[in-house]
């Protein structure tokens, strides 16, 4: 406490005194918050399969805005800032969407629907090139209609494809801006797309990819914001500076800076010498910290699950492999040292609700508590070696993979921490580890959401966060109908049909609810905790330190 209140004392002093990199000469002061997440910041467009599995949606949840954003309880707030969606039609389904006539990016270009029609390209898996995360609802849309520059886009979706939780598509993080790519291609993204140009959609995909990569020093003129913050520069060390957006047309940021710090093993140290305001990462990633007493500290489960991604690739890319891993990992010791019950969460993952007890289908009851015998007998005599990697450090996921290896040994299975600083999830494809310990698509975090039915599609054939790249036409089909399926039968059959296959086939295996911790200061205020991928982010803007 008496670092934090030597912090804030010098502050006070040195309130006007901000060095070139835009941080005062002590850390900070009543203006300037530091935020710590448990995840990289190494990409603006968080809809990339890395880039969604980062902790990117933690950091620009108010930097690039949308038709909505996930509140604390995971739930979604229309953002009428932004702009504002209306239901046209009902068979099929058709939606206007109007821009605030306000909105403008950072740097003075009006926001258009010309993003829109990005986001739908980019995500929707009509065009190949893009590494987009995940297609869920965005790959319903039959169109978008769109006049390049205009403030309003109509779109209509395929027949019988009336997605449930259509105010997910076009929310914060989810829209890039289009007239950067038009800028540095020489031509109109929304002419190329409506035209279907094959080898100019290829341009823009690659554009897509790869254009906004965060480096230190990285020049951000191709950074621009929607939002009340707008990305002012990442520092040598990684973390990245964000400034009140002086062009936000909505509700001023109470905080005038932010800086996002990436993970790093020195979040004891921080702590102490007093230089975070808010820490908003995995619970015991860190270990057993301890929190000063000018801290208040939080934990809570969130809307994903923490599991086994299996390689599409190595020992593991086939079924018995899989299941013979999976038989002798004692989840319900590994759950009882996160603190959590063991989840059998498939489907409904997003959600604890009058579905949770349709997931413990027989199928998923031989893997409970690591049966040595059965995983000796599956493997019918034969050893078998498997690297487990995840981002590291991580104390919690050391524990994990430590009990893995000890009780698989028994069975002829060799387990080795493959964990390192550089793992995503890319890792497996390349066949760098064989399993990824880690959230929903390979995220470091909660990865979720906030709805089941969008977060399935990581078992989806073809989707990009389909990691195992697993491929079940029984399961696409039940996941194609949760999303626009309401009734409560169908979707507790379309559930129970979905977990008996994949409990078969084991493309992952979950282990228990993803558990967040949140550290605040008690000087600061406005600060609310999400289930979501967006952690506190999500409203970074309502911030306020004393």
């Amino acid at each position: 406490m008496a670092a934090r209140r030597t912090r804030l004392a010098c502050c006070a002093a040195l309130a006007t005194a901000v060095i070139a990199s835009g941080v005062s000469a002590c850390g900070g002061n009543a203006g300037m918050v530091d935020y710590a997440v448990g995840g990289m910041v190494d990409t603006y467009n968080v809809n990339t399969v890395d880039g969604a599995a980062s902790a990117g949606p933690q950091a620009f949840a108010r930097v690039l805005t949308g038709f909505s954003y996930h509140g604390p309880d995971g739930q979604v707030v229309a953002d009428h800032d932004f702009g504002t969606v209306s239901v046209v039609g009902r068979a099929p389904m058709v939606l206007d969407y109007v821009i605030s006539d306000s909105a403008v990016y950072s740097d003075g270009v009006p926001v258009t629907c010309d993003d829109l029609v990005l986001a739908w390209a980019a995500q929707s898996g009509v065009f190949t090139g893009f590494d987009a995360a995940s297609r869920a609802g965005y790959a319903d849309i039959a169109r978008v209609e769109c006049q390049p520059g205009a403030k309003n886009a109509r779109v209509t979706f395929a027949d019988n494809r009336a997605v449930t939780d259509y105010m997910q598509l076009f929310t914060a993080t989810s829209m890039m801006p289009a007239h950067v790519l038009s800028d540095q291609l020489g031509f109109g993204v929304t002419e190329a797309i409506q035209a279907g140009d094959r080898p100019k959609v290829g341009q823009i995909a690659d554009a897509w990819n790869t254009t906004w990569a965060l480096t230190p020093g990285v020049d951000v003129t191709a950074f621009p914001s929607s939002g009340p913050y707008r990305l002012a520069e990442v520092t040598p060390d990684g973390a990245v500076i964000l400034m009140a957006n002086e062009r936000w047309w909505g509700p001023k940021p109470v905080t005038k800076q932010v800086t996002v710090w990436p993970r790093s093993a020195d979040i004891q140290d921080r702590l102490n010498l007093g230089d975070v305001d808010v820490v908003d990462v995995s619970a015991g990633a860190s270990g057993v910290l301890s929190v000063p007493e000018d801290f208040t500290r939080m934990e809570s489960p969130s809307a994903g699950i923490q599991q086994l991604i299996f390689a599409p690739v190595g020992p593991l890319a086939v079924i018995p492999s899989r299941r013979a891993l999976s038989l002798c990992v004692p989840r319900e010791e590994i759950a009882r040292d996160a603190g959590v019950p063991v989840s059998n969460a498939r489907l409904n993952a997003a959600a604890e609700d009058a579905f949770t007890p349709i997931e413990n289908v027989p199928e998923s009851a031989p893997f409970a508590r690591g049966d040595v015998a059965a995983a000796k007998t599956a493997l019918g005599g034969q050893e078998l070696r498997v690297r487990i990697g995840y981002q590291a450090p991580n104390a919690r996921l050391a524990t994990v993979v430590g009990a893995i290896a000890r009780s698989c040994a028994a069975a002829g299975i060799t387990v080795e921490d493959a964990s390192d600083p550089s793992i995503t999830p890319g890792s497996l494809a390349s066949g760098a580890i064989d399993a990824l310990l880690s959230g929903d698509g390979g995220a470091v975090g909660s990865g979720s959401t906030g709805s089941s039915a969008m977060d399935a599609y990581q078992f989806v054939s073809g989707n990009g966060n389909n990691l195992p790249r697993y491929l079940n036409p029984v399961v696409d089909g039940v996941v194609r109908d949760l999303v626009v399926t309401t009734d409560a039968k169908e979707i507790a059959r379309l559930l129970r049909d979905g977990d008996v296959a994949l409990w078969k086939d084991m493309p992952t295996l979950p282990l228990y609810r993803h558990q967040r911790m949140l550290l605040t200061g008690k000087d600061m205020s406005g600060v609310s905790s999400s289930p979501t991928r967006w952690g506190a982010g999500w409203n970074m803007d309502r911030w306020q330190r004393a």
